[in-house]
């Protein structure tokens, strides 16, 4: 029996192993540093000014909603087909989460999908980067009033380009990553804000350490001075640790290697599925896709429905999994609402299947996973 296979397992070498005891060694471990090298390398990746690292995208989220205003009586436009961050983004802060549908084929929001759930309480719009091919932003920001912002869940979406070239990121929106065990840079759990605006750079950085006006690195790393910290607002514990950032910064230097390797898993799913009862995701060929998911669609006309589907590649230790179940379906978010319809999210949420892809799977495994999906769609 084959040992089992994670839909997403994170890649780490023995340089990764060394950049943790050099930090170790060094004394410091928290947001220092390190922090602030990553921070900038990131800012070079992107090509963006500001980048400010946080401890979850979760965070990310929140912190983008808190600096834009958002409170009770807003409401916040967010796709159902998400994790749950997307939408408690908006719960913890009061406001509303509210459900728009996908594209059928990419996955991913539209001006429509949009435009069909705005109202005038409408403050922000989370776009998704579905499985890691970017939604059209520049239409999405064209498409909505002045007031309305656009937040961007970049969870998937490390190393994906915009239809214009530029790395996601760099729109001028604020734009959330994660660096979570199955991401396309991992660091274990963390994430990151990149954005344009200095003085929301330093606000965020305020947010992530309370609402201090000076981090811990800068009150403890000069021993002949007293540094004093006022407290200018209510914020969170949220930073970012050099522990973190010293993974993420050898990391950030192998997205080559990564990128190469899921792009061949990929290649041989897109040339092995032909044939199956099955749709894959639109434009995941492109190569401003980030690979971070495969997601398959399955046909009405399959033979077995998902959960069997699912069972039976477990079974031959394959470790597909979904991405996801409608949050607009689940009794947290159906509290006091109306029922909503959202008919391309409801139809893709009963069939959607994501297989193993990432950059510890080999080509052997991803032939493994075709073998089991011909036989058991056959």
């Amino acid at each position: 029996m084959r040992d089992y296979l994670p839909f997403g397992k994170p890649n780490f070498s023995e340089r990764e192993v060394a950049a943790v005891s050099r930090v170790l060694r060094s004394g410091w471990v928290g947001m220092g540093p390190e922090t602030l090298a990553f921070e900038h390398e990131l800012e070079q990746h992107i090509g963006v000014p500001h980048v400010v690292t946080v401890n979850s995208c979760t965070s990310a989220l929140l912190m983008s909603l808190r600096l834009l205003g958002i409170g009770p009586g807003d409401e916040v436009i967010c796709p159902s087909l998400t994790w749950c961050s997307t939408a408690n983004a908006a719960l913890y802060l009061g406001a509303k989460p509210v459900f728009c549908d996908v594209d059928a084929h990419t996955l991913c929001i539209t001006p429509e999908t949009v435009q069909a759930v705005l109202t005038t309480r409408t403050k922000a719009v989370i776009a998704v980067h579905f499985g890691g091919l970017a939604a059209d932003v520049t239409a999405l920001r064209n498409s909505l009033p002045a007031h309305v912002a656009v937040v961007e869940d970049a969870a998937h979406a490390f190393g994906s380009r915009y239809a214009d070239g530029q790395r996601v990121g760099a729109s001028g929106n604020l734009v959330c990553f994660s660096f979570y065990a199955n991401k396309t840079l991992s660091t274990g759990e963390g994430g990151a804000i990149a954005l344009t605006d200095a003085a929301h750079a330093d606000r965020l950085r305020s947010l992530r350490q309370h609402g201090l006006a000076v981090d811990a690195w800068k009150r403890f790393s000069h021993p002949e001075t007293v540094v004093h910290a006022d407290l200018n607002e209510l914020g969170y514990k949220a930073n970012y640790t050099d522990l973190q950032a010293c993974i993420g910064r050898v990391q950030l230097a192998r997205q080559g290697e990564f990128a190469a390797a899921r792009a061949a898993v990929g290649q041989i799913y897109r040339q092995g599925l032909a044939g199956l009862p099955l749709r894959l995701q639109a434009d995941c060929t492109a190569a401003s896709h980030s690979q971070h998911l495969f997601v398959v669609v399955l046909d009405e006309a399959a033979s077995i429905d998902r959960h069997q589907l699912l069972t039976a590649l477990r079974e031959r230790r394959l470790g597909a999994t979904v991405h996801y179940e409608p949050l607009h379906l689940m009794p947290l978010y159906r509290q006091g609402q109306a029922p909503v319809r959202l008919p391309n999210t409801e139809h893709i949420g009963e069939r959607i299947v994501t297989l193993p892809i990432g950059a510890c799977v080999t080509p052997q495994d991803a032939q493994d996973v075709l073998d089991a999906m011909h036989e058991v769609l056959a």
